[in-house]
């Protein structure tokens, strides 16, 4: 079993009074992150909503009943926490109950519908994790950065999804059965969302356009549906962990793109499987295309991992001048640009070096992205 780095942070908020929270994509590897948390079996009351008769005894319950249920457990789980009727409510009466004296932790396949039953009423009540695919650094510690360095090529084509890394013979078809069943199922069954070909649509443009500046208004042409539904399916895929946004960095330059956006895919093996094309690095056109990706998608994991609150940016000006990305954490900017051949140099544009101070410029390739990913 891979051991997950979220393990040790979540455990360090243990009994703080708040209910943890574990949120993340489908097949991530939630229900194993939950055993590696040790938690003795005999202290433990255990849910799993997949079950209906699970969900049925934690519907509606009194206070009375949730006392009877809890006894003397120090630790309630709940698996796919979403699939329970106002699990908020629920969730505040065991905050407010038990304080300090019991550990509640939650988990879902998406922040669609947990995150809207929990927040409001469980208001300061919550800390709140992602759990992504794996990570490399997470890989390199089960075996070796060695290991990793020679199996780099792999994880650009097939991506890091649990069941695609431990059963790698079976890969295509892993990645097929998340893309046609997983990845669709959270959000055509989100508020009457029941149109799949628009989904799909959006996604192979997306897969196509990573790393280049996005428009709504043409994604909207090209699939042939109205700007705002365009923007509300890509807000969706965000919110079940499928996509992520950067937004342009601009601050007193008067050339800058002010108002632009990048989409990038959580898992590179999901964003081949939408354009059905596991071809090996050296036959295709898009190498650049997915070690951005890559590294990209990566940089959130182990922000995610450390607790390092740190926006995420690129940069461009209309003259074309541009940076993959801009990290901006405690005042202070760093400066990536992202080039899969190593003896590809990149400079920082000079126009950016001389409006913005405590800059930091690194060019992140495959000699030296081991402290990037980590």
């Amino acid at each position: 079993m891979i051991q997950r780095k979220l393990v040790d942070v979540i455990r360090k908020d243990f009994f703080r009074g708040k209910v943890i929270a574990i949120l993340g994509p489908r097949q991530s590897g939630k229900t194993t992150l939950l055993e590696q948390l040790s938690i003795p079996k005999n202290q433990a009351l255990k849910y799993n909503c997949d079950d209906q008769a699970d969900i049925q005894e934690l519907t509606d319950l009194s206070i009375a009943q949730m006392r009877s249920l809890v006894g003397g457990s120090k630790y309630i789980i709940i698996d796919e926490a979403q699939r329970v009727n106002n699990i908020g409510l629920l969730l505040k009466m065991l905050a407010d109950e038990y304080k300090n004296d019991i550990q509640v932790i939650v988990s879902g396949s998406s922040s669609l519908d947990l995150n809207n039953d929990i927040q409001e009423p469980a208001t300061g009540r919550l800390l709140e994790y992602n759990l992504y695919p794996f990570s490399i650094s997470e890989l390199a510690e089960n075996s070796s950065w060695r290991e990793q360095d020679r199996l780099l090529s792999t994880r650009m084509i097939y991506g890091l999804y649990p069941e695609v890394v431990t059963d790698s013979a079976h890969n295509r078809q892993t990645l097929q059965m998340l893309t046609n069943n997983y990845l669709y199922k959270d959000i055509l069954s989100y508020k009457g969302m029941r149109k799949p070909e628009i989904l799909q649509n959006i996604l192979q443009a997306l897969a196509l356009q990573v790393g280049s500046e996005i428009s709504y208004n043409e994604l909207s042409r090209l699939v042939g549906v109205d700007k705002a539904t365009v923007e509300n399916y890509i807000n969706l895929l965000e919110q079940c962990f499928v996509v992520f946004k950067l937004n342009s960095f601009s601050r007193n330059i008067r050339s800058e793109i002010r108002k632009g956006k990048k989409i990038y895919f959580y898992d590179n093996g999901v964003r081949n499987a939408l354009i059905r094309n596991f071809a090996p690095l050296e036959l295709r056109q898009d190498v650049g295309m997915l070690w951005e990706n890559l590294m990209m998608s990566e940089r959130k994991k182990a922000n995610a991992i450390n607790d390092n609150y740190a926006n995420l940016y690129f940069w461009r000006t209309h003259e074309q001048q541009e940076i993959d990305l801009i990290e901006e954490r405690d005042g202070q900017i760093q400066c990536y640009e992202f080039k899969f051949n190593k003896n590809k140099k990149a400079t920082l544009p000079s126009v950016f070096e001389k409006n913005y101070a405590n800059t930091t410029f690194n060019v992140v390739s495959t000699e030296n992205y081991k402290d990037f990913v980590c």
